[in-house]
């Protein structure tokens, strides 16, 4: 990955380098972790934006709650630095990435009262799922690990210890010649990605799944609201894979992924094997939006000046 200079540390710039925490960190050992992430965008008019800023900071301090942590900011005061961490790496787009830990002091599963500690960073990041996967859309298969049950671990929160659900499928699938995993939740159902909401569209009618076995995304809030705004019907309702199979559009959507589509799942070409034409009505939509080109959506974008 490209590196910045600055790392904001529970409250100071620190140089990227020396952004360090000790090996016997609670977070390190037991995943006791909540984290964001989000994009800045460069806007038309020569300002940048962070897309949804106070909505992630938001949702990490629930996280935090959920687990929890007892995190020592605001999300008004994480949203601020953010763009402060934005500013003093002189960064006009890119990822953004709070994270808040439990830190050190006693061992064991039981945190205690052991500090919890906020680092924000930054850096430039492109297409997620490769440069292509916009217009040509991703290769899927159904992963052999389902979702975590609700009452395994708490779905709501954007936790680090959940995402080992996630990196076991996305590894299978990597190493199974394919792009991305679809996870299946544990009463067969499909949920969502290792680290993405999931649409179909069929018959004109837009279908994602409920908030029920999923993390509730943001970028998948927004493609509801807008499809909708669009005149789309969207419906959030439990769906099956071989429903997916037949779908004649599919994508995911989040914000490393931003509106993805999906080509092919379990080797069953979807749709017409490439970007259907809602996927790239709202993609081309969703990008106005962010780039600032919708006045529509400015109270979504947080914007700022180098």
């Amino acid at each position: 990955m490209e590196t910045t200079q600055f790392i904001w540390f529970d409250g100071k710039m620190v140089p990227w380098d020396e952004a360090r925490v000790h090996v016997l960190c609670h977070a390190l050992h037991y995943g006791s972790a909540v984290f964001e992430g989000m994009r800045a965008y460069s806007c038309s008019d020569g300002s940048s934006s962070v897309f949804r800023l106070h909505d992630h900071c938001t949702r990490l301090l629930n996280s935090g709650k959920i687990l929890r942590l007892n995190i020592p900011w605001t999300a008004e005061r994480i949203a601020e630095a953010c763009l402060e961490t934005l500013k003093a790496n002189k960064l006009r787009e890119g990822y953004v990435r709070p994270l808040s830990f439990v830190g050190c002091g006693e061992m064991g599963v039981y945190p205690g009262d052991n500090p919890v500690n906020t680092i924000i960073a930054v850096w430039p990041w492109g297409a997620y799922l490769g440069a292509e996967a916009l217009e040509k859309g991703i290769r899927v298969k159904t992963s052999s690990f389902a979702r975590m049950h609700v009452n395994t671990l708490m779905t709501k929160a954007k936790a680090s210890g959940n995402y080992i659900n996630s990196i076991l499928a996305k590894v299978e699938a990597k190493e199974d010649g394919y792009d991305e995993a679809v996870m299946l939740d544990t009463a067969g159902f499909v949920s969502e990605a290792s680290g993405e909401n999931i649409f179909i569209v069929r018959e004109g009618v837009i279908k994602t799944t409920p908030w029920t076995s999923i993390l509730g995304g943001i970028t998948r809030d927004s493609v509801i609201k807008v499809a909708r705004d669009l005149g789309y019907m969207v419906e959030e309702q439990q769906f099956t894979r071989d429903e997916f199979y037949i779908a004649d559009e599919a994508f995911f959507s989040g914000t490393a992924a931003e509106l993805t589509p999906i080509r092919e799942l379990d080797r069953r070409v979807i749709g017409a094997g490439k970007a259907g034409p809602v996927t790239k009505r709202l993609q081309q939509e969703f990008f106005r939006i962010a780039k600032g080109d919708n006045p529509r959506y400015a109270s979504w974008l947080s914007r700022y000046s180098l």
